[in-house]
């Protein structure tokens, strides 16, 4: 079920199983104690290296990250910049989309980022980044482009 005008997604069937079956491995990490809203993503980048996180709160509720963030925190401190797609799940029967700041963090690295919202039962909807943050400011917006880090 696709949220995007895109009707074709990059990844193979396997592949988006398997990144669907890491979100949800992931969410069993999740440190979640004060809302019991556990979240796992999966992300993978280009050369296929699947990078999972989970939300981790916090007593002081601004010190909580998101499970998407994580994902992405992991991938950069490891090298890694350019990304593919992320599957993001939760324990309740509903799709859920990343918040606006994780939005913002994504697009960071991206507008074309595949993201699949993915349910307890497997079943999942898909949408592009740019569709989820149209008019999105980025790296690109900056006027001194020229220093911007290499992807």
């Amino acid at each position: 079920m696709s949220v995007s005008a895109l009707s074709v997604s990059a990844l193979s069937d396997s592949q988006i199983e398997d990144l669907i079956t890491q979100s949800l491995a992931a969410r069993e990490n999740s440190y979640s104690p004060y809302s019991k809203f556990r979240v796992g993503a999966a992300l993978r980048t280009t050369d296929g290296k699947v990078f999972q996180g989970c939300n981790v709160e916090n007593a002081s509720y601004g010190g909580a990250i998101c499970a998407e963030r994580t994902a992405f925190v992991k991938a950069v401190s490891e090298g890694h910049r350019r990304f593919v797609a992320i599957a993001v799940s939760c324990d309740f029967n509903s799709f859920i989309t990343p918040c606006g700041i994780c939005r913002q963090f994504m697009n960071e690295f991206g507008k074309s980022l595949e993201i699949f919202f993915v349910n307890d039962d497997r079943t999942y909807k898909r949408a592009i980044l740019e569709d989820l943050l149209p008019f999105a400011f980025g790296p690109e917006d900056l006027p001194d482009n020229s220093e911007k880090q290499k992807a």
